[in-house]
């Protein structure tokens, strides 16, 4: 599973680009998740260490049940957990306590990981288009992206400002295009934002980028006009790269919880969305939504956000969040 930006991009190119991280530098990683998810461990830990699951009786799975939902972990989801912890209790392959909370650990990583977990930097240029609704922290995460693939993989990568309504966003993506150090493509506010997409493709293939990534508008799910304007841009970049956009990533607000998960099922019939950026973990006890969405929407949470820094949007890692929100 990655744990670094360098094994979560496929770039096709050899070590030291694809080297795995230092073993202490993977320990500091998980500590400062384990730190920055704690609502959600507090949620959860205080009664998956109760005595009541020393017996693993009728009401136990009813209290774990509870516990799981309270977390956002969505009652689907909890459900098929509950139900594989009681059957392998019935069988004889569990009893309760730590044992119970290790092979729940187990679980929960198994079903935080639904599908590819990597992004494909090989096309030349890779078009990342990003969506998602206003205020889940879309814009920040590009910026932090492109800084992280120019300054750690060596990446070059050209942002296209494709939110032209919100005059912030794109004074917020020539900020970070600064800090950076890539190229952005701008237009007029109000401009349409697939000619915004289409300059910034042709602008890489011109001088050879490697990626682009294309910020939209925030908008609501429900605002259908606008959704509809997200297929057209999907489209624009299609008739130049057929393959394209070769990532399609939408950023969730975890504190919305379950609002969340529906918000992804529109977003995946407009845009067929390839991997989730799941923000502002570390103010909410509901980080179970990672799991509900990996399992409801079979769509990978790809990376997450803990924090205001650079070093707070991380690649998401299955086994360490089930460890670090578990307590394990």
């Amino acid at each position: 599973m990655p744990s670094s930006w360098n094994e979560l991009f496929i770039t096709g190119e050899d070590a030291p680009a694809a080297a795995e991280a230092p073993a202490e530098e993977r320990q500091g990683f998980f500590r400062r998740l384990r730190q920055n998810l704690s609502k959600t461990r507090e949620a959860l830990g205080a009664e998956l260490q109760a005595s009541v699951f020393q017996t693993l009786d009728d009401e136990a799975w009813e209290r774990l049940e509870e516990t799981l939902i309270y977390a956002d972990v969505g009652a689907t989801t909890t459900a098929m957990i509950v139900e594989r912890l009681e059957t392998e209790a019935g069988s004889g392959e569990l009893s309760g306590g730590e044992e119970l909370t290790r092979r729940l650990t187990e679980i929960m990583a198994e079903v935080a990981r639904p599908g590819e977990m990597t992004i494909d930097l090989r096309p030349h240029p890779t078009v990342i288009l990003m969506v998602g609704v206003n205020g889940t922290g879309k814009t920040t995460t590009i910026g932090k992206i492109a800084w992280h693939l120019q300054r750690e993989l060596g990446k070059s990568v050209i942002l296209a400002a494709g939110d032209t309504y919100r005059a912030a966003a794109v004074e917020q993506l020539v900020e970070w295009s600064d800090r950076a150090g890539c190229d952005i493509v701008r237009a007029a506010h109000g401009s349409d934002p697939g000619a915004v997409a289409f300059d910034a493709i042709e602008a890489a293939k011109a001088r050879g980028h490697d990626v682009v990534i294309v910020d939209t508008a925030g908008r609501l799910h429900t605002q259908h006009h606008l959704m509809d304007e997200l297929t057209k841009v999907r489209r624009v970049i299609q008739k130049q790269i057929p393959d394209a956009p070769h990532e399609t990533l939408l950023t969730i607000d975890a504190t919305t919880g379950q609002n969340g998960l529906r918000q992804a099922m529109l977003f995946r019939e407009a845009v067929e969305v390839s991997g989730i950026v799941l923000t502002k973990l570390d103010g909410t006890a509901k980080g179970g939504i990672a799991l509900a969405i990996a399992q409801e929407l079979g769509v990978p949470v790809k990376l997450i956000g803990i924090g205001e820094s650079l070093e707070d949007l991380r690649p998401f890692d299955p086994d360490d969040f089930a460890r670090a929100i578990i307590g394990s």
